[in-house]
């Protein structure tokens, strides 16, 4: 058996990946309050609790994705199909995985991690977050 589903019993696993999957949804629907950043799945009951597929204006993401490795260390996912450099959407897709080995400090690193690397390559977006994405961790 899976350490982490004797550890913590497998009711109590999907709770916490539920949790930090609406965690990152709150984070980037206000972040992408100035609709340059938006969840690829809008209906929240069709999302994700593994991994959550994020769409930017153009570049944008390239920009976050390249900041994020090189100055954070923090492997943001490239959009599935969009695996070629060569794609012309490849800068215009991320994804966050959060389920396995995922705890309070990786989430909220990732998420920090892209607020800055938002801040740092001049991205607009909306300025709450990183807010929004504790209020859900504080609340579950």
């Amino acid at each position: 058996m899976n350490i982490i589903l004797y550890e913590e019993g497998l009711d109590a696993v999907w709770a916490r990946h539920q949790v930090f999957a609406r965690c990152i949804w709150a984070a980037v629907e206000a972040s992408g309050s100035s609709g340059r950043m938006y969840l690829n799945i809008e209906d929240p009951k069709k999302r994700s609790y593994a991994v959550t597929a994020i769409s930017t204006a153009s570049g944008d993401a390239g920009y976050l994705r390249r900041w994020a490795e090189d100055v954070a260390g923090v492997t943001l996912g490239v959009g599935l199909g969009m695996a070629s450099p060569n794609s012309p959407e490849y800068d215009n897709f991320f994804r966050i995985g959060h389920m396995g080995h995922v705890n309070v400090p990786i989430v909220m690193g990732t998420l920090g991690a892209i607020d800055a690397g938002l801040k740092a390559n001049n991205i607009d977006h909306g300025p709450n977050g990183l807010a929004a994405a504790s209020a859900i961790i504080a609340h579950d």
